[in-house]
């Protein structure tokens, strides 16, 4: 049976969650909740509001996961000064630590997923994956601006 590259990459994902879920269960930190916390450090001091639009989860959703990253002091909320009802999100510094700390189970978590691959094969698997990813996102942001 030939797979399609759709159904190789979700599937390749939903092992990724699980293997890194099990290797950071002592963490607390979820798959998801790394992948917030990336997406913040990327974006500090953006607003919930955009923040649940790049990660793809309903707003409601999102301010739960703020919620115990907050009470596990690796995010805060700070009050946006052009609205008063409106909270940014930054990033504390434990949560570098605990990044840190996480990284060499994540490096080992991917020399085991491409083991076998010579360094190029995975420069190149990277780049294939980023440029498929990039294709599907270009795609979303026009059917976005034709239904404008």
């Amino acid at each position: 049976m030939s797979e399609t590259i759709g159904f190789l990459l979700n599937d390749s994902a939903r092992l990724f969650r699980r293997a890194f879920n099990a290797r950071t269960r002592d963490t607390g930190i979820t798959a998801l909740q790394w992948r917030l916390i990336t997406y913040l450090r990327r974006h500090e001091g953006i607003r919930q509001g955009p923040l649940a639009e790049l990660i793809e989860v309903e707003p409601i959703t999102l301010s739960r996961m703020i919620d115990r990253l907050v009470e596990a002091d690796l995010v805060e909320r700070r009050a946006d000064p052009t609205d008063r009802r409106a909270w940014l999100l930054y990033l504390t510094p434990r949560t570098g630590d605990l990044l840190n700390a996480m990284r060499a189970d994540i490096d080992a978590m991917t020399a085991e997923a491409t083991e076998g691959l010579s360094a190029a094969e995975r420069d190149q698997l990277v780049a294939l994956v980023e440029r498929v990813r990039a294709n599907l996102s270009r795609r979303i942001c026009q059917k976005e601006e034709a239904a404008a």
